[in-house]
């Protein structure tokens, strides 16, 4: 779900409030003009929409804002003012062991965005892919949880369908078998299953996914 950012930035603001934005699923995927939203901090992940590797967050800060971190934290190693000071007094060092495979790999990840055509191009392939996972798992009879206006680009969480004979853990192993891994969606009381449309991939592979759904599907009913 895209939750109205703007919206939200702009009550907090107006209630004096310091306002972080959770953009751990989004940065790099979906467009977003910081300097016009007005937020104070951004944090995000060197993997997801950037598409490089898990190991470490980042933050995007107002430098004001971030100095007044200063002796705040209640944790050495998640001491935000005191990471940001050593790398600012030591050319980009990390204040522990950096992870330095990550770093590059990240680095990797900026430049194929660039030469992707940046986010706006990024963001049309995802959207592009969810709207061809939607439209074909609804043929197969898997109904998206949330309304279209409401729906994000990088991942969509889908009913069980109606009937006894749907079972999601035979399911899920049939297209473990077929080279696809899905999510569990126990995030609400409701039966789903979740399936992610960001990476390395367009519609063509959504489209040998719904051939792998489909093929799953009829296995389940034998």
């Amino acid at each position: 779900m895209l939750n109205p950012i703007e919206e939200i930035v702009s009550m907090a603001k107006e209630y004096g409030k310091v306002c972080i934005v959770d953009a751990m699923s989004s940065f790099g995927g979906v467009p977003l003009d910081l300097r016009r939203l007005g937020a104070d901090y951004l944090v995000s992940s060197a993997n997801k929409c950037i598409q490089g590797v898990p190991g470490f967050g980042f933050v995007i800060a107002g430098v004001e804002e971030l100095r007044q971190c200063e002796g705040r934290s209640r944790s050495l190693s998640l001491d935000l003012y005191d990471q940001w000071r050593v790398m600012e007094a030591d050319r980009g060092k990390w204040r522990f062991t950096s992870p330095t495979h990550v770093v590059h790999a990240f680095f990797r990840a900026l430049r194929d965005l660039e030469e992707e055509g940046g986010v706006a191009a990024r963001h049309a392939r995802y959207v592009a892919n969810q709207r061809t996972l939607a439209a074909g798992m609804r043929a197969l009879g898997f109904e998206p949880l949330l309304p279209e206006e409401w729906q994000g680009p990088i991942i969509t969480t889908f009913r069980y369908p109606p009937g006894s004979a749907f079972e999601f853990l035979r399911f899920y192993t049939l297209l473990k078998e077929r080279g696809f891994v899905i999510y569990p969606g126990k995030i609400t009381r409701i039966e789903t299953f979740r399936v992610g449309t960001i990476g390395d991939i367009g519609p063509e592979d959504v489209a040998r996914f719904l051939a792998a759904v489909e093929e799953s599907r009829s296995r389940l009913a034998v």
